[in-house]
């Protein structure tokens, strides 16, 4: 193979150039703008395929001959923190969520770990490859998208700016960013998984009696007899923990392509006005993340929580407002040939299976394998405590993504293979 010119200086330049620009999800446009001119300069051809104008995803071309095997790079554009986010920090300015930098050795920030640095890493991998003037039989494409963090729409938090996949992979490869294969760049420790896992979101609301001023509240324990809603759901706090743990163990699901352990949160609660607490509140809500197996059931999920609110002896409802499957990867076949290949080239060991938690995650390796493109995520250590990559781990990130971009699209692409349909009477 050709000598691959990967400038750590120019990766890590491109890194914290991505990281300095805030984009928490529903806010992407300024650092997809960025994108779409770097990849112009560097002659990648991007577009803009956005299903609104200012949340965009950005798709970039290295074209090949025409006769091999396309991958397509995915890498999304939002970060997970936002300085709006008041009730779920305890310090929402930090600096570490909201900027990158260089530090001992590793570049330090939020948006590096997830998922700018890994993006920079296949950005610059495909200029490498471009500069280096190496043939390619199919296309390479580079696609940087929106939403994936998480955001999803509930209650007054409406759509466009809480729409999540929707605007980002999904409507990409409905709109042309399609190949043979994918590889979503994220952290997995250089290890690899096909599979995620899905989740549904369920709100679950414990109701209360009508409202007592304070002098009126009655003498009550912690039961399901307190009139106030927020009382009332700290009974089902515990019991809902219970479940999860229960839950969690029971479903546990193993297959070639990695494990999921599918854990549920509360993450979560509303109940009263923080302006007016003179009065008990009618309504607790209670919002659960539950993640999910290509086995699991949503509405039996539901079932079993409205029994465990029954069993409490507290009225309310479960409802499910959010559900997306978990999907395998199918066969990979030259994917996962070319990055044990280059993987073991890079880093003189096999490739092995990404630990549980990261197959227990969402990431948008599940939109590609939903839509029939077998997809696998792989990508450099990532630090959720520190928040940190080390500058040698990403480029080693970028050698293994130029290696098993040359691999697979160097392949001949074999004839389709046509099913014979039954003769029709």
């Amino acid at each position: 193979m050709a000598e691959l010119p990967i400038d750590p200086d120019e990766l890590v330049a491109l890194t914290l150039a991505l990281c300095n620009i805030e984009s928490p999800a529903g806010q992407e446009a300024e650092v997809g703008a960025y994108i779409h001119d770097w990849m112009a300069r560097e002659g990648f051809a991007p577009r803009r395929i956005g299903m609104f104008p200012d949340r965009f995803n950005v798709l970039g071309i290295l074209p090949g001959r025409g006769d091999g095997l396309s991958l397509i790079f995915n890498s999304h554009m939002d970060t997970g923190r936002s300085k709006a986010d008041r009730w779920s920090r305890r310090a929402p300015d930090a600096a570490i969520d909201h900027g990158a930098w260089v530090e001992d050795g590793a570049l330090h920030g939020e948006g590096v770990v997830n998922d700018k640095g890994p993006m920079a890493a296949f950005l610059i991998a495909a200029k490498a490859i471009k500069r280096a003037g190496i043939p390619l039989r199919g296309d390479l494409l580079l696609s940087a998208v929106p939403g994936e963090i998480g955001y999803e729409a509930v209650d007054e938090f409406e759509a466009p700016q809480y729409l999540s996949k929707e605007v980002g992979t999904r409507y990409l490869i409905q709109h042309g960013g399609v190949a043979d294969f994918a590889l979503v760049a994220e952290g997995t420790d250089f290890r690899y998984a096909g599979i995620e896992a899905g989740k549904a979101f369920f709100e679950i609301t414990v109701f209360g009696e009508p409202q007592f001023y304070t002098p009126f509240v009655p003498d009550a324990e912690v039961d399901a007899e307190h009139p106030n809603a927020i009382v009332r759901a700290g009974l089902l706090i515990p019991a809902l923990q219970r479940w999860a743990r229960d839950y969690e163990k029971r479903e546990v699901y193993a297959c070639e392509h990695g494990t999921i352990v599918p854990k549920a949160v509360i993450g979560a609660i509303r109940g009263g006005n923080p302006y007016h607490v003179t009065r008990t509140s009618e309504l607790c809500a209670l919002y659960l993340d539950c993640r999910l197996t290509p086995d699991s059931d949503p509405l039996d999920i539901r079932r079993e929580l409205r029994e465990l609110l029954a069993s409490l002896n507290l009225p309310g409802t479960v409802e499910l407002f959010l559900y997306r499957r978990s999907y395998g990867a199918g066969d990979t076949g030259a994917l996962l040939d070319g990055l044990k290949t280059a993987h073991r080239a890079v880093h003189g060991e096999a490739l092995a299976l990404a630990a549980p938690v990261y197959s227990s995650m969402w990431r948008d390796v599940l939109i590609f394998n939903e839509m029939g493109i077998p997809s696998i995520t792989y990508g450099p250590p990532r630090s959720f405590r520190r928040q940190a990559v080390a500058i040698a781990d990403l480029v080693r990130c970028a050698e293994v993504y130029a290696r098993l971009a040359i691999d697979v699209c160097s392949r001949e692409k074999p004839p389709r293979t046509v099913r014979a349909r039954p003769a029709v009477p």
